[in-house]
Order: C-alpha cells, then structure tokens, then sequence
C-alpha cells in the first residue's frame, strides 16, 4: 500500500512535463509564442466571447487603443488580433487610428525601455548556416541603398502583420540607424494598416 502511494507521490503531474518540455527546448520563447497563437484562437473562435466584445457599451474605443498596445508585444500580439478579428466597429478607420495609436505606444515603448524578448533567440537563429547564407545571398544580389530600403519594407510588414513587433524593431534599431523620430510614422501609419485590414475581414 505505501509502495503504490509512493508511486502515486512521484509520479510528475503533466502540467509540470509540459513546462520541462518547453524549457527544455532550443527555442523555448518562439514555442510559447505558438503556444498562445493555439490559445487565443481557441478563445477568440467562441461565439460567447465574440458576442461579449461587441455587446460592450462602454470602453470601445480605450479597448482599441489598449488592443493596439498589446499588438506590439509578444506574448500578447495573438490575443489582440484576435479581439481585432472578432471587432465589428462603426467605424473601421477610427478604430484603426486608434489602434494604431495604441501600438505607436508599445512600439516606442519596445525601442527606447524594454529589453527585446527574442533578441537572444533572434542572434541564434541568425548564426544558423540557413541565416548565413540567405545574408550572403542579400548581400551580393542588392545594393546597399537598395537594402536598406527593403529592410525597412520588410521590418514595415513585420509591424502591420500580426507577427510580434520586437522583429521589426530589431530589425530597425539593430541592422539601421533609426531613431524614434523615424520609427514613429513607420510604426503608426503599419500598425494602422495591420489593425485596419484585422477590423475589415
């Protein structure tokens, strides 16, 4: 009896070997970013929490522009577009402006104060011999003007699309000379464009 309460006693709960299994792995930050994809979707795919947001009286447009900040990060880009997604607005250019604004903020916030989540996973994945040799081939195929503009093309992208903006701001604050003054109307006129083609579908 107390040999099978013992074996009861060590035998690892499944939350906990779905944590060690996360960090565990190589890429522990790019897997929980799946993770919450998975998570949003499922929630944002209920009609309950559909018929919720757009049945909110109150606080539509300060959720927007909270929405727009959670755009920016992370861990959190999977929830705001699914809240975007599941919006249905009066008016789908405010509440892109608005939104915009929102992620304006976060992504000022990302350049100038927070440490970029990915920046170490981003470094490994750039040392990869796939990395390396897609940089040759950008390098001997462009010109340097050239590249510079389609690197803020493609950071620009990376910040209207529900991919987090920490690449994009990488991207721009580690391979440019970017300041704020210059990313400010990048980041707001994409955000507003993601956030607007979110609200249109």
């Amino acid at each position: 009896m107390n040999n099978y309460m013992l074996s009861i006693d060590t035998k690892e709960k499944p939350e906990k070997k779905a944590i060690r299994f996360i960090t565990n792995t190589r890429y522990p930050k790019i897997l929980m970013l799946i993770l919450t994809i998975i998570l949003a979707y499922m929630i944002f795919s209920n009609p309950v929490v559909s018929n919720y947001i757009n049945n909110l009286k109150i606080g539509g447009y300060l959720g927007m522009f909270i929405a727009g900040i959670f755009f920016t990060f992370g861990f959190t880009t999977a929830f705001s577009t699914g809240y975007f997604l599941t919006l249905t607005p009066e008016n789908i250019y405010l509440a892109a402006v608005i939104g915009g604004a929102g992620a304006l903020i976060g992504d000022l916030f990302i350049f100038k104060f927070v440490r970029l989540n990915f920046m170490d996973e981003f470094r490994r994945l750039k040392n990869t011999n796939a990395m390396k040799k897609a940089a040759r081939i950008f390098e001997s195929r462009f010109l340097r003007k050239f590249r510079t503009y389609l690197m803020y093309a493609i950071a620009g992208i990376i910040i209207a699309s529900p991919l987090p903006d920490e690449a994009g701001v990488i991207m721009l604050a580690g391979l440019t000379k970017i300041d704020a003054r210059v990313l400010a109307p990048i980041s707001f006129i994409f955000n507003s464009l993601g956030i607007l083609f979110l609200v249109w579908l």
